[in-house]
C-alpha cells in the first residue's frame, strides 16, 4: 500500500503492521483480523489518520487494544468507537497522561521528522487524545475475533497498566514498549517501575509456543533468540541490584534498558 505517511507490511495472514517511520520514534501499530472482528493494537502518533489505512485493510468492526496510555500509542484513538485499556490506566485515558506536560509532548511530537506530515498536522496545537474507554482489560483476558483468539497479559513496568498481546492461534507476541530493540527500553520516568519491568520481562520470556515477536518501535521483527538476552539481563540486573532510577543504560546483547 502506497501512502505518504504510513507504511503497511503484512506480517502473517490477516496480520498487518502500520508503521510511522517518518517520526523519530518509528512507531508501529498492528491490525489483527479475524472472521467476525478485528483488533487494532494501538493507534500510533495521531499525526495522520490511521483509520484511512485500516479502512483499506478490513470492513469488519475494529476493537482498539491499548498497550499503554502514552502519546505515541493513542494518537488515533479518537477515530474509533471501541477502545479498551487496562484498568490501571483508564484514568490516564480519560484525564490525560501523567508525568508529561503538554509543552513537552508538543516539542517531542514534531521534532526530527524524516517524512513530510500531512498539512493538517500542527505540533503547536497537537493535543493528546482523552476519552472514556469502552471497556477495561485485565490480566489474561481473552478476545475472540472469530477463528482467532487473543490473550492480553498485564506487564507493568514501562507504565502501570502496560499490556502485551498474544495471538494464541498463530503464536505471535506483540510486546508494545515492554520489549523492543535498537534503542533502550525506557524505565526511568517517575511513572515507570524498574523492578516491575524486570518481573514483566521474566514473565513474557516464559510464555510458551511463541513463533514471532513484534515490538512497537524500530525494527518490526525481534529475533527469537532475544529470550537468551532477556534472561541474562533480568538475572544480572537483579543480582547486582541495578533496577533503580539513575543507574543508566544496561546492555545485554540485543536488549538495552535505561533506568
Amino acid at each position: 500500500m502506497h501512502d505518504l505517511w504510513f507504511s503497511v507490511q503484512e506480517l502473517h495472514p490477516n496480520t498487518y503492521a502500520i508503521s510511522e517511520y517518518g517520526h523519530w520514534e518509528k512507531v508501529h501499530s498492528f491490525l489483527l483480523i479475524g472472521e467476525r472482528r478485528a483488533s487494532l493494537i494501538d493507534t500510533g502518533l495521531g499525526i495522520d489518520s490511521i483509520k484511512r489505512m485500516t479502512d483499506q485493510l478490513t470492513d469488519l468492526p475494529i476493537d482498539v487494544i491499548t498497550t499503554h496510555v502514552h502519546v505515541d500509542h493513542i494518537g488515533g484513538h479518537g477515530e474509533f468507537e471501541r477502545l479498551y485499556v487496562h484498568s490501571e490506566e483508564a484514568d490516564w485515558l480519560e484525564e490525560g497522561i501523567k508525568g508529561l506536560t503538554l509543552d513537552q509532548i508538543r516539542k517531542d511530537i514534531g521534532r526530527d521528522l524524516t517524512k513530510s506530515p500531512p498539512p493538517s498536522f500542527n505540533p503547536d496545537t497537537y493535543t493528546p487524545f482523552t476519552g472514556k474507554p469502552t471497556g477495561l482489560l485485565e490480566h489474561k483476558d481473552r478476545l475472540d475475533l472469530g477463528g482467532r483468539t487473543l490473550v492480553v497479559h498485564h506487564t507493568p513496568g514501562h507504565s502501570p497498566g502496560h499490556l502485551v498481546v498474544e495471538d494464541l492461534t498463530n503464536g505471535l507476541l506483540f510486546t508494545g514498549d515492554l520489549l523492543y530493540i535498537e534503542s533502550p527500553i525506557y524505565a526511568f520516568y517517575p511513572t515507570t517501575d524498574p523492578v516491575k519491568l524486570l518481573d514483566s520481562l521474566a514473565y513474557v520470556s516464559r510464555i510458551p509456543n511463541i513463533n514471532n515477536v513484534y515490538g512497537s518501535h524500530n525494527t518490526l521483527s525481534i529475533p527469537n533468540n532475544i529470550w537468551t538476552d532477556v534472561t541474562e539481563a533480568v538475572r544480572d540486573l537483579r543480582e547486582k541490584d541495578l533496577a533503580h532510577f539513575g543507574t543508566g543504560v544496561h546492555t545485554y546483547g540485543l536488549v538495552e534498558i535505561r533506568f
